[in-house]
């Protein structure tokens, strides 16, 4: 699969030069807007943008003189002409669709190239699926770039996938048309130690003249952070407050800050530029998870401005960081990311800077979105069947499957459990004294049961543990088939029936996420494919995901898109406690502890 119907600079040169000397029609003429200029970080008032063959010819205050008799003109109206927006770090996966159906969700909101890791898919199918969701890209009417995972698993020895990515992976996509780099490389501990794979994989990465993607969420900024760095890693999202913006910008990374659904780093971070003053040419925005409805009914890189813009951030500088910052992190600048010739015809028009409606979009040369609708058809890939049958359960599980025995004759027990935060993807690691009744621990007030089935091989194991901050009250389950990043299942419960109820109804329908309350399934969202994404329109997967948050919220839990929360319990690369298949792991050590402390 290639982008190669789209033509390159060079491949047109002669008639980019033949139309912006006037020898020759555009194809596409923008009249009378304000230019916003991300180079110079200015907005010029009544100019055009000749466009040829999907690329820019000529940007400047008249180009009636390349103007034709057969050229579509297009009246900006006064209004703001700003590059297409871009999203460097991102994955699909995480708004429940396929590529094709995320594109088509994105589009309007101004989304006109992203920079994407489907290291969840990589997790479930491996190689193959990476392939697979590369080629749905290389479909669509706008950029998408892919970045191949770095990391699967992203914990060697701490959690088993249902594929493992290798040095000689990464080696062999590198020359695959649509890789733009290596994806996060999530195994920090083993960057900063050396490790020989992790080497190998930003080798090949390097030599093959790509950006490594970076994943470093350690607080620790001392010596483990300056070998991280010198391991190669370009950038870094895992950010969350100032000091962190600062230290990686002044080691020559990119500080890549994010706003997800349920992320919200910006507000902290951005104080770097806004109150420190640091050149902010090394700060980008991006959204890293977004879910179907923030999609649908928010917006998705156009929201990310609009929140930087609302936190101080001066509009220009906002953009430039959604734009040319991105394009020339990836060595892009001279394809995307500005409204210069040569570059693709990315094109958004808008009435406000601050507010940022998006009123018509381009992606090279071509209207793809207006008024909030998108105008082009989005391709699908023929997904095969080996991408949907991907939920192994071993056997129909009962609440036996979720019983965690006590220490013998212990009345009561103390239990590391892992601590929600809201907003956040960090978790807290506590301690809670809980009951044992019948020789059974119990979860009691905030603490309820979570679990980690296995869903690759069949192997009917289960691992159980303890989570707070939920809030659920009465007898429910949710269980879910994302679960960052190796992808088993979570189940997060009250009542043990209930959590053999949803684990088994994902295993019934393939993959998705469901929620059960006294035996009644309240919500489903069914996501067949690797058990991670839906070919449904975004519309339709966002009115269930809606009915999920409702049912969520139902059983008594009032986090801001709590979804997103339980899908990263078992990222075992992120602090400080999650869940996996082989057991509860503190990530400040990367070790393995008890749930169950040793009685005294």
């Amino acid at each position: 699969m290639t982008d190669k119907a789209f033509p390159s600079w060079p491949d047109i040169a002669s008639d980019l030069i033949h139309v912006a000397a006037g020898r020759a029609p555009a194809d596409t003429v923008i009249r009378q807007g304000k230019w916003v200029n991300v180079h110079t970080r200015e907005v010029l008032d009544g100019h055009d943008i000749a466009i040829k063959s999907g690329r820019i010819a000529y940007v400047g205050p008249d180009a009636s003189y390349c103007t034709g008799p057969d050229t579509e003109v297009i009246e900006a109206k006064g209004r703001y002409m700003i590059p297409g927006l871009c999203d460097a770090h991102m994955h699909i996966e995480s708004g429940m669709l396929t590529p094709a159906e995320f594109a088509r969700a994105v589009i309007p909101h101004g989304t006109t190239s992203m920079f994407t890791d489907p290291h969840e898919i990589a997790n479930v199918l491996g190689l193959e699926g990476v392939r697979l969701m590369h080629d749905e890209a290389l479909l669509q009417p706008v950029n998408i770039f892919t970045q191949m995972p770095s990391c699967a698993p992203s914990a060697p020895g701490l959690e088993t996938t249902g594929f493992e990515i290798t040095a000689e992976d990464v080696a062999e996509a590198m020359q695959w048309p649509g890789i733009i780099g290596l994806g996060e490389m999530m195994n920090f501990p083993g960057v900063a130690n050396a490790d020989p794979k992790m080497l190998a994989e930003i080798a090949a990465t390097q030599r093959a003249g790509k950006t490594v993607g970076g994943h470093y969420a350690s607080p620790d900024l001392g010596p483990d952070f300056a070998a991280y760095v010198a391991g190669g890693p370009a950038d870094d999202h895992e950010g969350t407050c100032e000091a962190d913006a600062i230290a990686r910008m002044r080691q020559g990374m990119r500080a890549m800050v994010r706003l997800g659904s349920a992320w919200y780093d910006v507000e902290a971070q951005i104080t770097a530029i806004t109150e420190k003053g640091l050149d902010p040419r090394n700060f980008i925005l991006c959204t890293d998870d977004c879910h179907s409805g923030t999609l649908v009914n928010d917006g998705h890189m156009n929201r990310v401005v609009r929140h930087a813009i609302a936190c101080g951030c001066d509009p220009l500088i906002a953009l430039q960081m959604a734009t040319i910052n991105t394009a020339a992190h990836f060595g892009l600048e001279r394809d995307i990311g500005s409204i210069t010739p040569g570059r693709r015809a990315d094109v958004i028009l808008t009435s406000d800077l601050t507010e940022l409606p998006i009123e018509l979009v381009m992606a090279r040369g071509q209207i793809v979105a207006e008024s909030g609708s998108i105008t082009v058809d989005c391709p699908h890939l023929d997904w095969p069947e080996s991408a949907r049958g991907t939920v192994h359960l071993g056997h129909e599980l009962s609440a036996a499957d979720f019983e965690l025995k006590a220490p013998e004759g212990a009345n009561a027990v103390t239990a590391n459990v892992i601590g929600m935060v809201e907003n956040q993807a960090p978790t807290k690691a506590l301690k809670a004294e809980l009951p044992v009744r019948d020789g059974l621990v119990e979860g009691a007030g905030e603490t309820c049961q979570i679990a980690l089935v296995e869903r690759h091989r069949g192997t009917g194991g289960v691992t159980n543990a303890f989570v707070s901050g939920f809030g659920y009250q009465g007898k429910m389950a949710m269980a879910s088939t994302v679960a960052h990043d190796s992808h088993h299942m979570i189940v997060v419960g009250t009542d043990r029936d209930q959590m053999a109820l949803a684990a088994n109804r994902l295993a019934e329908v393939g993959g998705g996420v469901t929620i059960f309350r006294d035996g009644e399934e309240l919500a489903l969202v069914e996501l067949p494919i690797a058990g991670l994404m839906s070919d449904s329109p975004a519309t339709e997967v966002a009115a269930k995901a809606q009915k999920l948050g409702e049912a969520m919220e139902a059983c008594g839990c009032s986090l801001n898109n709590a979804y997103m929360q339980h899908s990263l319990l078992a990222l075992v690369v992120i602090p400080e406690l999650r869940i996996s298949d082989l057991g509860l792991v503190d990530v400040r050590t990367f070790e393995m502890i008890p749930v169950i402390e040793p009685l005294t």
